[in-house]
């Protein structure tokens, strides 16, 4: 899995992608085993970008299951990975990092509640 996610973001990096976020959401119970966020330059970096994803991981056996896109925001899921890829003033609306962070905070008081009321 590190093999994967760190040749993804490899790619990202080396075609300008700005603030590439990994998150691990393995035993989070969550559908997804990791989460990468990054901001692009702007929509037709985006388009870029998700060319050169597909180029590249194709060669290297992956399956895209979906492909969500708009101009702001592209969503790539490869089944136990999410990649998004926002341009600047959707990545600041929708606070991903916020949402994925606050997810494992909530998950992780739950799981301690449970734990300490003996189930």
């Amino acid at each position: 899995m590190e093999k994967r996610v760190n040749f993804i973001v490899k790619i990202l990096e080396e075609k300008k992608a700005e603030n590439i976020q990994v998150f691990d959401m393995g035993g989070k119970d969550y559908f997804v085993e990791r989460v990468i966020v990054t901001t692009t330059m702007g929509e037709r970096h985006g388009v870029s970008l998700l060319d050169t994803l597909k180029t590249e991981l194709k060669k290297r056996g992956e399956s895209f299951l979906n492909i969500e896109a708009s101009g702001e925001w592209v969503v790539i899921d490869l089944g136990d990975v999410l990649i998004h890829l926002l341009t600047p003033e959707f990545r600041l609306k929708y606070n991903l990092e916020e949402f994925l962070s606050r997810r494992n905070e909530v998950i992780n008081n739950i799981d301690t509640m449970e734990a300490n009321n003996g189930r």
